[in-house]
């Protein structure tokens, strides 16, 4: 049973790095360029392992990438105040409000879904502002990648080969695309 498990796993793992859209990477990757160049800042988005993944992303994107960098979810106390004081749907949009987003920065989003008129409103009314204040957006989200894909500028879509792993396949893949696309940067 669980040899079985780790070779279909694996198997799946091939069939989405043979499938996913390499000219959506490139598309990011010369959108973070811009970014750099014109000295504009990185705002990456993301809840549960993705918030974790949008905090290693903070550090790979600075250190590496040299582009200022920041996660919403890497300050706890801002997140849980606002989450408290003024409800989880405007967390990130607010935050990235007292930011002062603008046409020069970008949204990365990390999501399984991608967000919708019913689920991950935080995510959704971000873009919402992002997109009003001239920002690029960027996404790797899988489903079918919701709200998030429909305004991105350069949307990685990780493809659903099982219903039982569409996570642990969104969230690994986060981190392989934003690694591949940090580390272009430099190439």
């Amino acid at each position: 049973m669980s040899m079985d498990y780790i070779d279909q796993y694996l198997k799946e793992t091939v069939t989405i790095a043979e499938s996913v859209s390499k000219e959506e990477i490139e598309k990011g990757i010369r959108i973070l360029k811009d970014v750099r160049a014109q000295e504009g800042r990185l705002f990456i988005l993301g809840v549960g392992g993705s918030a974790a993944n949008a905090s290693h992303a903070v550090n790979d994107f600075r250190k590496i990438g040299k582009i200022e960098t920041y996660a919403p979810t890497d300050n706890v106390s801002e997140l849980t105040a606002r989450t408290n004081d003024e409800g989880w749907e405007t967390t990130f949009s607010e935050w990235l409000k007292t930011s002062k987003i603008n046409e020069k920065d970008a949204v990365m989003v990390f999501s399984v879904g991608g967000g919708s008129e019913t689920t991950s409103l935080n995510i959704v009314n971000a873009l919402k502002l992002a997109k009003e204040r001239g920002s690029k957006v960027l996404s790797i989200v899988s489903r079918t990648g919701g709200y998030a894909k429909q305004v991105s500028d350069s949307c990685v879509l990780i493809p659903v080969l099982s219903d039982d792993r569409i996570t642990p396949h969104a969230e690994g893949w986060q981190g392989v695309i934003w690694h591949l696309m940090v580390n272009a940067l430099n190439a």
